[in-house]
């Protein structure tokens, strides 16, 4: 059937990629169920706003996976371990992500908050654990040639995991009660649990040295961050993951507020940020997986960093212009088209820059690296900086502020470092 189809689709029906596409889907319905659908469901018991947005903080649990990705790494499970360290862990954790859905979901917000914070806390710890181990198994099944297509099936397989299981939930609520849609909704872990069953534990999987004693465990838990900065310009690199997305990231969580003060309404909001985003995000994910496997790694990431910084321009002419339908659709679509092809490469070149004895450790600490300054910077200082200088000044600021992260890469090209800096994930025969 692959054989039939047109040659640039052809790659996103291998095992592999499709096997990426699963792992999303469970990787997004876990997020998704102490994000929206929780919100919603405190939010109709009559729960104070305060109080509902004080249980996004459940979602920080994300931000700090790496201190316990090390156990996912170098401790092998008894029993069920001798059918391989990522398969082991993965059903292990999809259990109890399972699990743990059901007792949010028999939490009621009615009798006690507390038990649903609890509940919340420990759903956000299972499915970031969960994030974890998806991430890593999916690294270590793709070829490196696959990481750019393997990245794109896998937001499509989040976003849709998300999305379904979000709709599942309500509709499911609104006949049956919120514990019965939980209840529903956990059947979402399954289909990373079955992808284990039928890819087996990857090919590209190298188990890292077991530690014996307390200061080889102490050593061991150290041992992803030191190999990581033990190669040439590794700081180099550091920085650059922890800069490249701070315009983009305060560009994109103050949309809303934009199109608010431009006076848009709830429909239009609707329409243009959410339904157009939506497709030019899809069409930007697969353009990206194309890019990275017709181009090759450096010149895809090059391209997106400069499309995602250009993209903030948009948003500085939309507030120059104002109230404009047209031109809300052409910043919305430009900017998610941007964000697509740039999540599937930069995903994909942070995928390839693991060691495939630390994968699950590295990854987790390289995405929250590339994360944690935009929110803080968000959270800190862009109310005081729009009301200071307004939002054309702000989004030209922005894409200044893009402009290093492009540099920098730029640098790394010329340099050598952005290969020297490639892990054995990114490497066709990595070594044992």
């Amino acid at each position: 059937m692959r054989s039939r189809l047109p040659e640039s689709l052809r790659p996103y029906f291998e095992a592999a990629p499709l096997a990426a596409l699963f792992l999303g889907i469970s990787s997004g319905f876990a997020f998704a169920m102490i994000g929206a659908t929780l919100t919603t469901r405190l939010a109709q018991h009559g729960i104070t706003k305060s109080t509902v947005t004080a249980f996004a903080l459940t979602i920080l649990v994300y931000n700090f996976k790496f201190l316990w990705a090390p156990v996912i790494d170098h401790v092998r499970l008894p029993v069920i371990g001798r059918y391989g360290q990522r398969r082991s862990w993965l059903w292990l954790v999809g259990g109890l992500v399972m699990v743990a859905v059901a007792a949010l979901g028999f939490s009621n917000p009615a009798d006690s908050l507390y038990a649903v914070a609890v509940a919340a806390i420990v759903m956000g710890a299972a499915g970031a654990t969960f994030d974890i181990i998806i991430d890593a198994y999916r690294i270590e099944l793709l070829e490196p040639r696959q990481l750019g297509i393997g990245a794109g099936m896998s937001q499509y397989g989040w976003r849709i995991g998300a999305a379904a299981s979000g709709a599942l939930a309500l509709v499911v609520a609104a006949r049956f009660g919120w514990a019965a849609a939980y209840m529903a909704c956990a059947v979402f872990a399954l289909p990373a649990m079955l992808v284990a069953v039928l890819m087996g534990e990857p090919s590209r999987h190298r188990e890292p040295v077991k530690p014996r004693g307390a200061a080889a465990a102490i050593t061991a838990y150290f041992s992803p961050l030191l190999e990581f900065i033990r190669r040439q310009g590794a700081v180099v690199v550091l920085l650059f993951v922890l800069i490249h997305k701070i315009g983009d990231t305060l560009a994109n969580l103050t949309l809303r507020l934009l199109f608010q003060d431009l006076g848009f309404t709830n429909d239009e909001v609707a329409f243009y940020d959410v339904g157009i985003g939506f497709v030019a995000l899809l069409a930007g994910i697969f353009v990206g997986g194309i890019v990275y496997e017709r181009l090759g790694m450096k010149r895809a990431v090059m391209i997106s960093l400069v499309l995602m910084a250009v993209s903030n321009l948009s948003f500085a002419m939309l507030a120059a212009a104002g109230h404009t339908n047209i031109g809300m659709a052409a910043a919305v679509g430009f900017e998610n088209f941007a964000s697509g092809i740039g999540g599937v490469t930069v995903v994909a070149y942070l995928s390839a820059l693991c060691n495939l004895r630390f994968t699950a450790t590295q990854y987790a600490l390289l995405s929250a690296l590339a994360s944690i300054l935009g929110r803080l910077l968000t959270g800190t200082t862009v109310g005081a900086l729009i009301e200071g200088i307004g939002y054309v000044n702000f989004y030209l600021m922005t894409t200044l502020i893009a402009l290093p992260g492009v540099f920098l890469f730029w640098f790394m090209i010329r340099s050598g470092l952005a290969d020297l800096s490639i892990g054995s994930a990114g490497k066709d025969q990595p070594p044992n």
